[in-house]
């Protein structure tokens, strides 16, 4: 086998833990997708054509409320940033001969998941080897919102709502190992809690639309806590390695 071919399979096989992951999280957006007013069909094309998690999310929120087009850009650009950073940290490890196209492709499948993979591969990243894991993750995101906006059209109401509670509890299983860990982390995570929580309760502030709440709530906590809590060289530095 040539090298390009064993890239692609360890690509596909490091990326089956995602997959399986992934299967999970987006039966989830699926079933929220269609009580959301979306047919199966076009919550299915959204997770082909977009794979991110906490954007497709937000995404509903402001499809549910009838937010505008301009916070829905807003709202994308603001949660999906990091993507950027991380396509742009991986570009690093690829070959000078890669194309710019190849390097596109690789930069759209990228999410946190892929990212960490990709980060690990000791020596330059072969394309072929993202190109795998994209594969197999995206197949696992776009088959899992499938199954669940399918699910959400023939299932009762009742189970429908009882499983959306699911996606709460996935996101505080991501939250708290963290936060436990990290004393900042945890001091952000409350401070989005509290901000959240004064822009649906207290007068005015409740009259701002949810895709803009997401917007600020994330910029104004990310931002007061990269000055509070800056992170050292020497951490940077771990990470990237």
């Amino acid at each position: 086998m040539t090298v390009k071919s064993n890239a692609f399979r360890d690509g596909l096989k490091d990326g089956i833990p995602i997959c399986l992951g992934y299967l999970a999280v987006s039966f989830a957006f699926g079933i929220q997708a269609v009580s959301s007013g979306l047919t199966v069909f076009q919550a299915t094309l959204i997770s082909l054509s977009n794979l991110t998690s906490a954007g497709q999310f937000a995404g509903l929120g402001v499809i549910a409320a009838s937010g505008s087009l301009l916070e829905m850009a807003g709202v994308q650009f603001i949660i999906n940033l990091r993507y950027m950073l991380m396509s742009a940290a991986i570009s690093q490890k690829l070959s000078p001969d890669v194309s710019t196209l190849k390097r596109m492709g690789i930069a759209f499948g990228m999410t946190d998941e892929v990212f960490g993979i990709s980060a690990a591969r000791p020596g330059h990243l072969e394309p072929a080897y993202s190109a795998g894991a994209i594969i197999i993750a995206t197949f696992g995101w776009t088959l899992g919102t499938f199954l669940g906006a399918y699910s959400g059209e023939i299932l009762p109401a009742g189970l429908i709502s009882a499983l959306g509670v699911a996606l709460y509890g996935m996101f505080i299983a991501i939250v708290i190992p963290v936060a436990r860990d990290d004393k900042n982390i945890m001091l952000t995570a409350l401070a989005a809690m509290l901000m959240s929580a004064a822009f649906t309760f207290l007068p005015y502030l409740n009259r701002i639309s949810s895709g803009f709440r997401i917007i600020i709530v994330t910029v104004v906590t990310a931002g007061v806590a990269a000055a509070l809590f800056p992170v050292s060289e020497t951490e940077e530095g771990a990470v990237c390695e």
